[in-house]
């Protein structure tokens, strides 16, 4: 991926977890090349720093309909990696 900076879709979610959540994934994103793993370590970081329960989907490809609890969801993309992440009670 050559262009590896983040870009928000659609996010109800604070700043300070916005924020993090793009750390967060770019860091994975560097550390695994399988979309599972990258995907499980952003939301094992997320119960660690947050409180569990979060789920994560990360592909190049993918459709989703969740429900989620308010102020926790966001959808961004890293370089060409799109990132779903959320949590459910």
């Amino acid at each position: 991926m050559s262009d590896r900076k983040p870009n928000v879709k659609f996010a109800d979610i604070s700043e300070e977890m916005q924020n993090d959540a793009m750390t967060v994934a770019t860091k994975a994103i560097k550390e695994h090349q399988m979309e599972k793993d990258i995907a499980a370590h952003i939301k094992k970081e997320f119960d660690k720093r947050y409180n569990p329960t979060w789920q994560c989907i990360a592909g190049r490809s993918f459709a989703a309909d969740v429900v989620h609890e308010s102020k926790h969801l966001i959808y961004f993309y890293v370089g060409q990696m799109s990132i779903l992440l959320w949590k459910t009670g």
